[in-house]
């Protein structure tokens, strides 16, 4: 036999449930359809009323720093590059590029349409590193080193 009861003679619909006491119960109370309301029906004649727009904030686009984030990229290509003996040259080039990614991008972030100011300005530090000091440190070293060969003959 089902869990249902059964209207006396066996057919028809099953009796209603008991009301709990206390109440209609937990939840939202239940109303009738209202009018001006989207998914509710409209009066005869009237279109359906439009959507309201939803509460809060709506999503800003964050700025983002591709400038500053090139010029780190390749700032520290340049200063890898600068250190090997065979790719020095494109080590300086790299730091010239990575000098004028860097300025761009810190420019940007100061005037606030940039978001990663740090990283810009770890490019410009990176590709002044990889264009001057590396090079001249390489200049001093191969001097040093010429130089302690003439003095030792």
């Amino acid at each position: 036999m089902s869990g249902t009861n059964p209207a006396p003679g066996g057919f028809g619909p099953p009796s209603q449930p008991p009301q709990q006491p206390g109440g209609p119960g937990y939840g939202y109370p239940q109303s009738g359809p209202s009018y001006g309301y989207p998914g509710g029906p409209a009066p005869q004649g009237m279109p359906p009323a439009p959507y309201p727009p939803s509460p809060g904030y709506a999503m800003a686009v964050q700025p983002s720093n591709g400038m500053g984030t090139t010029g780190l990229v390749l700032g520290i290509i340049g200063v890898v590059c600068s250190l090997t003996f065979f790719l020095w040259f494109f080590g300086v080039v790299l730091g010239i590029l990575a000098i004028i990614f860097g300025a761009i991008g810190r420019g940007k972030a100061t005037r606030g349409e940039a978001t990663n100011k740090g990283a810009a300005t770890a490019g410009l530090v990176c590709g002044i590193v990889a264009t001057v000091i590396l090079p001249l440190l390489g200049i001093a070293l191969f001097a040093s080193v010429m130089g302690g060969i003439g003095a030792a003959s």
